[in-house]
């Protein structure tokens, strides 16, 4: 039987996706879900993939840190843009992802960057979304300027054909600007077929 699968992207990069990514996981498996995580191309190393790893009940699981990140590049760039960009093969990673599928309640599959990152002269990580065809839970960091950037991104969901049941609001600032108070409510009237989460990450797992 075929697990469930979402594909969390963010407006930008360093918005909190690996955090929603680890503290999900993390809140599924308590709750007895068996939910691993993935993170297909990372690049800068591998951190992150090494987080959603532990998160995902580590090595004893049978995960390695090769399927949850099959792509290590060691620049901190777009792929697209590194030193020497990879050759990615999107049927070898929709296996990947189809296994751990195949093995596990829910994967949560994280993308690198934003939803139109270029992962090769031609392909976007919107590409790779469409390759893996998981509905989408956007992150974006509440602060001024997201009303703009989370509707940029969601209209570039739905162009792309995939769902987006969810976003989730984040505040990686220390010091929250005037407009996180109001960002939630303007998007709720915006986007009223989309869920829309801040704060506790309790409310996500309602539908994941």
């Amino acid at each position: 039987m075929r697990g469930k699968g979402f594909f969390i992207t963010g407006t930008d990069t360093g918005v909190g996706k690996t955090w929603v990514t680890t503290r999900l996981l993390e809140k599924l498996r308590a709750s007895g879900v068996d939910a691993v995580g993935m993170k297909p191309v990372e690049c800068g190393g591998r951190e992150d993939s090494r987080a959603i790893l532990e998160a995902s009940g580590g090595t004893e699981t049978g995960l390695t840190l090769e399927m949850v990140n099959p792509v290590s590049l060691p620049e901190p760039l777009a792929p697209a843009a590194a030193t020497n960009p990879p050759t990615l093969d999107f049927a070898e990673i929709r296996a990947a992802c189809d296994e751990l599928l195949s093995l596990h309640d829910l994967v949560l599959v994280e993308g690198a960057g934003g939803w139109l990152v270029p992962l090769d002269h031609e392909r976007t990580m919107a590409d790779l979304a469409k390759a893996l065809g998981l509905p989408v839970l956007l992150v974006a960091a509440n602060r001024l300027g997201v009303l703009n950037h989370t509707l940029l991104t969601v209209s570039a969901i739905r162009e792309s054909g995939l769902d987006c049941p969810g976003i989730y609001l984040n505040t990686p600032d220390a010091t929250p600007d005037p407009s996180t108070a109001t960002n939630r409510g303007v998007l709720r009237k915006r986007l009223p077929d989309i869920a829309v989460h801040e704060g506790d990450l309790d409310g996500i797992l309602a539908w994941l």
